[in-house]
């Protein structure tokens, strides 16, 4: 009698967890094949994507190989994009894989399943803007934010000429007061200052202007006030130029036109406002709400289909009256706990767990500088308000722990050690 299949297409972190999970308890043991689907080979934290970009963070040092990874723990590899479902035989359809000078490598393809898990994260929303896609930046995944990491690379170069800084300063635009915008913001202040350190370029965060745009009354708008108010204090004094309640209309090559027609000129965009599911989820033939996310049972499952799941940023999970899981990391990983216990609950003909969320906290980097934020919230406390030494030492481990639950304790304490000697060892700042 063969064995069920569980297909989870999306190795991020709360894909790669669920993997890991079911691979320990369902694959060890042979009680189903579980199987993982990413587009990419390896795995990188998007929360530490802003790092990438900027180049603070080394992703051969701290990226996830999926073949390696899979084999440790019990659980199957295949590389693949989605691109097409049909729920009533099981399948899902496989676009082709080329590589990066367009031929083929891997045919188009088909995958059954008995249970179908969907992990697709989310991309930035440009709301239609004109000019966005063409003329900014987005970092939703390893490969933009090395692209921009080249750009940003080169544009430092071209400002070693001094005629060039004579006339004009580095300008960078950052559309987007979340907390991708303003971690963003601050490594780009710190980046600055390690180029000019190692030599690439003449200029430092003295002589760059970073601005932040955010359409909303005030940064991380959905965070407390206190939070808001003193991240905006931190890049104020660190020398970012914010504007909140700022609507940009239009994105052109070198400039952001703002909704009230001011101009500002720049030399790299950056888009990071708002976020949307994959628009082709909409596609799949399953109910999605306007953001494309797939509409889930609190059970996590889909409303159309009970074999087929969705977590994370994809899915609208409701919560609450009138509410729903907000698309933060922290829930990914919750549900990637829950769904975990309900698939082995499924195999064991159980209930499903409803998924509760509980929302811990949020704390934002500003680099090297600062962290700013709270921790153990609950709905009858705001909670312990954190900011400076403590609140970096809090923002790192949360690292620690994504770490601990695709590697478990052994490798994770290998890896911080590993970290703490290349500090000595590496130069800071990757520069290529």
């Amino acid at each position: 009698m063969a064995i069920p299949r569980i297909v989870i297409v999306g190795g991020g972190a709360g894909g790669l967890a669920l993997a890991t999970r079911l691979g320990r308890t369902l694959g060890k043991k042979r009680r189903a094949e579980i199987v993982l689907l990413d587009r990419n080979a390896t795995h990188v934290w998007k929360p530490l994507l802003h790092e990438l970009a900027t180049g603070v963070l080394n992703s051969s040092m701290d990226e996830v190989d999926y073949r390696g990874h899979s084999s440790a723990h019990h659980y199957l590899y295949q590389r693949g994009s989605l691109n097409g479902l049909d729920h009533a035989q099981k399948i899902i359809h496989l676009a082709p894989i080329k590589d990066e000078d367009g031929i083929e490598v891997l045919p188009a393809r088909e995958l059954s399943y008995d249970y179908l898990v969907l992990a697709l994260g989310s991309v930035s929303n440009d709301f239609g803007t004109t000019g966005v896609a063409e003329h900014c930046h987005f970092i939703d995944s390893p490969q933009q934010a090395k692209a921009f990491q080249r750009d940003m690379i080169n544009t430092f170069l071209r400002y070693t000429d001094p005629e060039l800084r004579q006339h004009k300063e580095l300008t960078i635009g950052i559309v987007g007061g979340g907390a991708t915008g303003v971690e963003l913001s601050a490594e780009l202040l710190d980046a600055s200052r390690l180029l000019n350190a190692y030599g690439v370029t003449a200029i430092d965060h003295q002589t760059i202007s970073v601005h932040l745009i955010e359409a909303a009354p005030r940064l991380l708008p959905g965070l407390s006030e206190r939070i808001s108010e003193t991240v905006q204090q931190e890049l104020e004094n660190m020398g970012v130029n914010v504007h909140v309640g700022t609507a940009i209309q239009e994105a052109e090559e070198y400039r952001l036109v703002t909704g009230d027609g001011e101009i500002i000129e720049t030399d790299l965009n950056v888009w990071a406002a708002g976020i949307k599911a994959p628009p082709f989820l909409a596609e799949l033939g399953l109910t999605t709400n306007k953001k494309h996310q797939l509409s889930v049972h609190q059970t996590l499952q889909s409303v159309d289909d009970p074999h087929i799941f969705a977590m994370g940023d994809c899915a609208n999970c409701p919560q609450g009256e009138e509410g729903s899981v907000p698309p933060r990391a922290q829930a990914a990983h919750q549900q990637a706990k829950v769904l975990a216990k309900n698939l082995v609950r499924l195999l064991d003909d159980k209930p499903l767990n409803d998924f509760v969320y509980r929302d811990h906290g949020s704390l934002v980097s500003l680099a090297r500088y600062d962290a700013v934020g709270n921790l153990m919230r609950s709905s009858a406390s705001r909670g312990l308000f954190l900011e400076g030494w403590l609140a970096r030492q809090a923002y790192a481990s949360l690292y620690r722990m994504h770490q601990l639950s695709i590697h478990g304790a052994p490798k994770t304490g290998l890896a911080w050690l590993v970290d703490k000697l290349n500090r000595y060892l590496k130069p800071r700042m990757k520069l290529h």
